[in-house]
């Protein structure tokens, strides 16, 4: 049986629609650091080292999702988390509000600012190059936005849902979910997520747009710690 390409997302997504954006060796591929923080391998527990030397500098850290190679010495690989991966399958109902806009690249510092508040962990200064970035504005700032980020040929992945404190209760991340979800539906793709099970208000709002829970799915960092020149 072949493997379901979301069991294994970054490594699939690096093979397929940002193959132009890849970094990659023979058993490892990576988005360039300001792209997005994401390594994959092709399969559990392999030896990937010497892949890993040429993509990751010394003192690096990055992320895994599903699949994570062999531990080695110089390595430290430690699984951060189980994560819930959802997807929607079905159109969900659209909620009024005020205008979405495409952001681009006259909006670069706004959605930088929007998300070292509120989303910094992920986003870089060209994670804008993975997809569509959508969001509204209200008294001339960024209130809320949401993006599109990893994607294979038949998934796309929903990421960067994020509201500015000051504009929280106005339904505006609702908004946005709807609207892109029943796009990305509407291009024949199926929207996915991925979403800490701790993170109840983010899975709640999920649940309520019709995401429903495909796998819980581990979620790693790899960091290089050899001092080697």
């Amino acid at each position: 049986m072949n493997p379901h390409p979301l069991d294994n997302p970054i490594w699939e997504s690096l093979a397929s629609r940002h193959r132009s954006l890849a970094l990659r060796q023979h058993d490892a591929a990576r988005y360039p650091p300001d792209v997005a923080p994401f390594l994959g391998v092709p399969a559990d527990g392999i030896d990937a080292t010497a892949s890993l030397e040429a993509l990751v500098p010394h003192g690096d850290t990055v992320l895994l999702l599903g699949r994570a190679p062999a531990e080695a010495e110089g390595w430290r690989l430690q699984q951060l988390a189980l994560l819930a991966q959802m997807v929607c399958p079905t159109r969900i109902a659209e909620v009024d509000g005020p205008e979405l806009i495409e952001l681009t690249e006259v909006h670069r510092a706004d959605v930088l600012a929007l998300t070292a508040l509120v989303y910094p962990h992920y986003f870089r200064p060209r994670t804008v190059e993975l997809g569509r970035y959508f969001g509204i504005y209200q008294d001339g700032r960024l209130a809320a936005m949401i993006g599109e980020r990893m994607g294979m040929d038949e998934y796309t992945e929903i990421s960067a849902v994020c509201t500015h404190p000051d504009f929280n209760g106005r339904a505006y991340a609702r908004r946005l979910m709807a609207w892109l979800s029943n796009d990305v539906l509407d291009r024949g793709l199926t929207p996915f997520l991925h979403v800490s099970h701790e993170n109840r208000r983010a899975k709640e709002l999920y649940e309520r747009n019709g995401y429903r829970i495909r796998r819980d799915i581990p979620f790693w960092s790899l960091r290089r710690t050899d001092s080697n020149a």
